[in-house]
């Protein structure tokens, strides 16, 4: 019999990355990662990651077959979400960790997406968010993105440029006209919704998800410009 106590976490795997330390525990029943020592993401919700993709469908409206970039893998919930929704037509996912893909292909993550992965719809990108929106010679109807913590709280250097004007510019280039951006976050940000509406997006809005405990989690969605 195990003696393994449920209230210490069991890591899993421990990866050196590009951009630091990237770690995957096993606490009781919940499968955590960890970036840098700062706890990212767990598997005890992801109510918040799948209407982040729900909230997007409902802004294309009647769109046919569009399709939606997925700004970060994380645990799988807003990847296993689209595949299971009909109505994407293509759904691409950008990762810059190798090690999350990896847990996701073969590992401890993979019962959360394996059916998604081999959606035929499914394409996995291996690349950093920020520079492939700025890079990169796709456009999409939608952008659903959940980096770091959300605008104002980033654990990884470099993340905060995905909400500065310049990275909105990025976002809105590679958006199809009446294309929809949806950005996740831990927290309101009343700064970024101005943001937002600065860079020229419309029918700006934030969209609050209860959470068990704390504030709750948001989406904030806009139409792009132009």
């Amino acid at each position: 019999m195990s003696t393994t106590s449920y209230d210490t976490p069991e890591v899993l795997d421990r990866r050196e990355g590009p951009h630091g330390e990237v770690v995957l525990r096993r606490h009781g029943t919940l499968l955590q990662i960890i970036a840098n020592g700062c706890f990212l993401m767990d598997t005890s919700d992801g109510r918040s990651e799948r209407r982040l993709v729900d909230v997007a469908a409902e802004a294309l409206g009647e769109r046919t077959a569009p399709h939606v970039l997925i700004g970060g893998l994380g645990v799988g919930f807003s990847l296993a979400h689209a595949a299971a929704d009909p109505r994407w037509g293509r759904i691409t996912v950008v990762e810059r960790e190798r090690a999350i893909i990896d847990w996701h292909r073969d590992g401890p993550l993979a019962p959360l997406s394996a059916d998604a992965l081999a959606d035929p719809r499914t394409d996995i990108v291996e690349a950093d968010l920020i520079a492939y929106v700025n890079e990169t010679s796709a456009t999409y109807d939608a952008l659903c993105l959940d980096i770091d913590n959300g605008p104002d709280w980033t654990v990884t250097e470099g993340n905060d440029g995905l909400y500065s004007p310049a990275g909105l510019a990025s976002c809105a280039r590679v958006l199809r006209p009446g294309g929809v951006l949806a950005v996740w976050s831990a927290h309101p940000s009343p700064e970024f919704e101005e943001t937002l509406c600065n860079a020229g997006f419309q029918q700006v809005r934030t969209e609050e998800i209860p959470v068990a405990r704390g504030v709750p989690d948001v989406v904030h969605v806009g139409i792009g410009p132009g």
